[in-house]
């Protein structure tokens, strides 16, 4: 079987998750990797054994070799990287969001159109827990009722202190938010794709509780706890924390908040679901479990066991029960999602999020600030 070759545009945190997660699945050759920081590159290279270095990104799309491109870079790339992508007729799988506003989401999903026999994705990771996917197949089944009420949050601390600082607070990099943009994305996706159901109104409150941060002279990583030695001080512009509430097209109403500045917080990203005659909740930090209510009967848990769980979930789960699987194993599926689906022939409804839903997330996150700032409830169209 030959086997797709894999290209990675970004060798950052998170490009080096996907370094990792493609090299776990079979049917894939990391084949080549490209960053501006070229020393850096190298040293990936090297360390992984990977075939081929690029210090730009124009020479890894063009490579005949390539097959599929994963664009890794900041937000304010996204469009140009993932328009070189799409136009050298490779597959695309980008990093969310999709790029910085709505107006670039709909030139992006209008060149896809143009090359069908590709395929698109972006990294909503999370749906691909294989306990959110047995959420998503419980509520499908009628296992709670009509769908009626959606909470949750998402909460980290690496913006705690003035000392942290990110990229994704400038709007020139990151686009208009930060915190939404950001992990808000996720819980949107998450929640959508789950239920079936659509955001259609939201009312927000967004807040930037540290109006200056000491910005490094001196590139730190992404969740880095160094303060820095060299600093400038800057006016903050987009926000760390964000409430919005919301009701969908099928007649939910719910709310959820985010934060980055909720000490003891890694990766505390939750959401409940309300029905007519159950509610099922998950936790990324106790991911291997689902919380079942009930009214008429004890409540439960529902623990990760592959040989008690559904088809469709079971597909993206790998270790025996009491083993417990974490976030690079959903990174990991979300990724394996996007290859089977080109190794498969393009079959049926892909579970990972495409151009159109992630452009769709993006046109949310905008409506979620215009909200914010004119204190009112906002229809998305």
């Amino acid at each position: 079987m030959k086997k797709i070759k894999v290209g990675i545009i970004g060798m950052g945190y998170i490009g080096e998750s996907h370094i990792e997660a493609v090299r776990r699945i079979g049917c894939c050759e990391l084949y080549a990797i490209a960053d501006t920081n070229f020393e850096l590159a190298k040293k990936k290279a090297e360390y992984y054994g990977i075939v081929k270095c690029y210090s730009s990104v124009e020479a890894l799309v063009n490579d005949p070799e390539i097959d599929a491109v994963h664009n890794c870079t900041p937000n304010f790339l996204h469009l140009e990287i993932n328009k070189q992508i799409i136009k050298a007729g490779k597959h695309l799988f980008s990093e969310k969001p999709l790029c910085m506003n709505y107006a670039q989401a709909e030139e992006l999903v209008e060149l896809k159109k143009k090359h069908p026999e590709k395929v698109a994705a972006v990294n909503f990771n999370y749906r691909l827990n294989p306990m959110v996917q047995e959420m998503k197949g419980r509520i499908a089944d009628g296992k709670i009722g009509d769908v009626r009420i959606i909470t949750g949050s998402y909460q980290q601390d690496w913006l705690l202190y003035d000392t942290d600082y990110s990229w994704r607070l400038e709007p020139d990099m990151a686009g208009n938010s930060c915190a939404i943009a950001d992990i808000g994305s996720h819980w949107m996706d998450a929640v959508q794709h789950v239920t079936g159901h659509r955001i259609t109104e939201v009312m927000a409150d967004l807040k930037t509780v540290i109006p200056v941060r000491k910005k490094p002279k001196q590139q730190v990583e992404t969740f880095s706890d160094n303060a820095p030695a060299e600093y400038e001080e800057v006016a903050v512009q987009n926000e760390e924390y964000g409430a919005v509430m919301f009701h969908t097209d099928k007649g939910a109403t719910g709310v959820y908040h985010v934060s980055e500045l909720a000490a003891g917080h890694g990766c505390y990203f939750n959401f409940e679901i309300n029905g007519s005659t159950a509610s099922l909740r998950w936790n990324q930090e106790e991911n291997d479990r689902l919380w079942m209510g009930l009214r008429s009967g004890d409540n439960r848990l529902i623990i990760r066991d592959p040989n008690a769980m559904s088809g469709d979930a079971r597909k993206y789960t790998a270790l025996a029960m009491g083993h417990p699987e974490g976030w690079n194993d959903a990174f990991k599926g979300n990724i394996y999602a996007f290859y089977d689906y080109i190794e498969k022939g393009m079959c049926g409804d892909p579970v990972f999020s495409t151009l159109e839903q992630a452009a769709y997330i993006v046109k949310l996150t905008e409506k979620v600030v215009e909200s914010s700032k004119t204190r009112k409830w906002i229809k998305i169209d």
